[in-house]
């Protein structure tokens, strides 16, 4: 009862800052052309196009611009081709629905929004809405109201989840809830950075084509996205944080995105997103992307990465150190040793309650140890799947390889777990021909290392934890 009347409280703050965001918004009505880049998306192409078609605000024009495909995405998109008088909360509205088979596009998704940014370049606002993606019906209401508030806004980001649903399988519902957690935790660090948002996802955004020309004309382009990036959407936010504009994420606005339910499909857009992150951070030139490492909207990617790589030195190092210390008896259980994953699991179920949707799978993945563990593991080998590619400077097409996993193929994936289990082989054998005082110097000098970077990390843990949400909900 008591967290109920709490909620009430927040709820009623959030719509009267919704309210104040309505006050402060030009009047007036803009103009939105929606661009749908779609490839093989014979699934979802309906429920997408519906979901847009059932918006209080309906998008004035929707561009289904389909590139590559190989299944019935054109045939069942083209059921919707023509006029459609919408009667809403809003009013009566009326919008068209047009269907582009571009063919094959050596481009891609890149080259289907640009298709797309030349059909609706003289609207107010592009929004950009994956093939995949159903929206809730007030998104591009909420979107509108709030790019049209600032005019300094350049783009405005939906808050994204995945409909948990329609999942079956054990794997694939594990998958989801990590997936969830994952956006849920990235979604909270935005809103609660004054609502900058480090990536405008192309999930589910909106974007002034004004701050669209204005990085065209800054960085010499001849479209707004360029195919020098294997992560578009970054470098496009990059480009539009550089030329003024603000972008931002929405406390309102909320989309649910196509997630992945196997692991090699995972592994594939995990590795290529991380991939292309580090592209953009790291200092110096590959390719034609100029790395940006001080870039503002790139300190969240600093902080993920440096974070990952803590992670894998402790639980390596500490699984090392144990098997170590249990080889020759000198190991002294401490319950020290279980405050930080009491405070990882207190973490993860204050991460799970902000979930706008949770259900009781997101909060037994939160508050059972082994799902968010085994969970941390599969990142950790994204992590160094994507910074061994990186570093190894091998020309790598990340899209074509995520195309062949989400289509079952490929095994890359189990490489990092073949070469951990060969790792600790290696160092269990050179363990044993150690002597007595080599192995005793190892352990009086590792645990503490290992012990003093645990202790920071559960301190970084800690405040995140007693950090004020401010009413937001993900």
């Amino acid at each position: 009862m008591e967290q109920l009347e709490e909620t009430e409280p927040i709820e009623r703050e959030i719509d009267r800052e919704f309210e104040s965001v309505l006050d402060d918004a030009i009047v007036g009505r803009s103009t939105i052309g929606c661009v749908i880049p779609a490839y093989n998306e014979e699934e979802s192409i309906a429920d997408v196009i519906e979901s847009l078609l059932g918006q209080t605000r309906v998008p004035d024009v929707i561009h289904v611009v389909v590139n590559n495909t190989s299944d019935k995405t054109v045939k069942i998109a083209s059921q919707y081709s023509g006029p459609h008088e919408v009667v809403t909360e809003l009013g009566e509205q009326f919008t068209e629905v047009f269907v582009h088979d571009i063919g094959k596009n050596p481009d891609k998704k890149v080259g289907a929004l640009n298709y797309g940014f030349a059909l609706v370049e003289g609207y107010d606002y592009l929004l950009g809405v994956d093939g995949d993606t159903i929206a809730d019906p007030k998104a591009v209401e909420y979107l509108e109201s709030e790019a049209m508030s600032d005019t300094r806004i350049g783009g405005i980001s939906a808050i994204y989840s995945i409909d948990d649903r329609p999942i079956k399988g054990a794997i694939a519902k594990f998958l989801i809830s990590g997936q969830r957690t994952q956006f849920a935790a990235f979604n909270m660090q935005n809103l609660l950075r004054g609502r900058n948002m480090a990536v405008l996802g192309g999930q589910f955004s909106i974007f002034s084509t004004a701050a669209l020309r204005d990085v065209m004309v800054q960085n010499h382009q001849s479209t707004p996205w360029v195919k020098d990036s294997e992560v578009e959407d970054s470098l496009l936010s990059l480009q539009i944080k550089s030329a003024g504009y603000l972008t931002k994420i929405s406390p309102f606005a909320r989309a649910d995105v196509g997630g992945m339910t196997t692991l090699r499909s995972y592994d594939a857009q995990q590795v290529k997103w991380t991939y292309g992150a580090i592209e953009l951070m790291w200092p110096g030139q590959r390719g034609d992307t100029k790395g940006q490492p001080l870039h503002p909207n790139l300190r969240l990617r600093w902080f993920e990465n440096i974070g990952m790589l803590t992670n894998f030195f402790v639980r390596v190092s500490f699984l090392v150190l144990l098997a170590g210390s249990l080889s020759i008896g000198a190991f002294v259980f401490s319950p020290w040793w279980l405050i930080p994953p009491a405070m990882a699991v207190a973490l993860n179920m204050r991460i799970a309650f902000t979930m706008k949707d949770r259900t009781a799978r997101d909060v037994l993945f939160a508050g059972l140890v082994a799902p968010a563990e085994v969970f941390m593991w599969v990142r950790i080998s994204h992590f160094l799947r994507s910074w061994t590619r990186f570093l190894s400077r091998k020309k790598v097409d990340n899209w074509a390889m995520q195309a062949k996993a989400e289509k079952g193929g490929g095994s890359t994936y189990w490489v990092p777990l073949v070469l951990l289990i060969a790792s600790l082989v290696a160092m269990a054998v050179i363990w044993v021909v150690l002597p007595p005082v080599a192995q005793s110097t190892i352990l009086w000098v590792g645990w503490p290392v290992v012990g003093v970077i645990t202790v920071l990390q559960t301190l970084m843990m800690f405040f995140k934890l007693i950090r004020r949400h401010q009413g937001f909900q993900v």
